[in-house]
């Protein structure tokens, strides 16, 4: 039997718990190929392998009704000026 010559450790040797810190945490987004959630500063998704790209276009993200929507009104726009005219 072997005997042990640790001794237990004092209330204050004990590591504290990390603390819930919002500032470490990274946001998460949908994977634009795979739809996994990742973190958006990821480069490249570990799901799938695919490189994350960021889009800033005024026509990325928008649903496909909003984009019908807006090229309507252009149109109409363009038919009233040139009626007017």
């Amino acid at each position: 039997m072997e005997f042990d010559d640790r001794k237990p450790l004092e209330d204050h040797e004990y590591p504290e718990p990390d603390e819930h810190d919002e500032e470490d945490e990274s946001e998460t987004i949908l994977c634009q190929h795979c739809g996994e959630s990742i973190y958006e500063d990821a480069i490249e998704c570990p799901y799938c392998g695919q490189y994350v790209t960021a889009s800033t276009g005024p026509w990325t993200g928008r649903p496909l009704w909003w984009l019908i929507l807006g090229g309507a009104g252009v149109i109409m726009t363009i038919l009233m000026l040139s009626c007017v005219m």
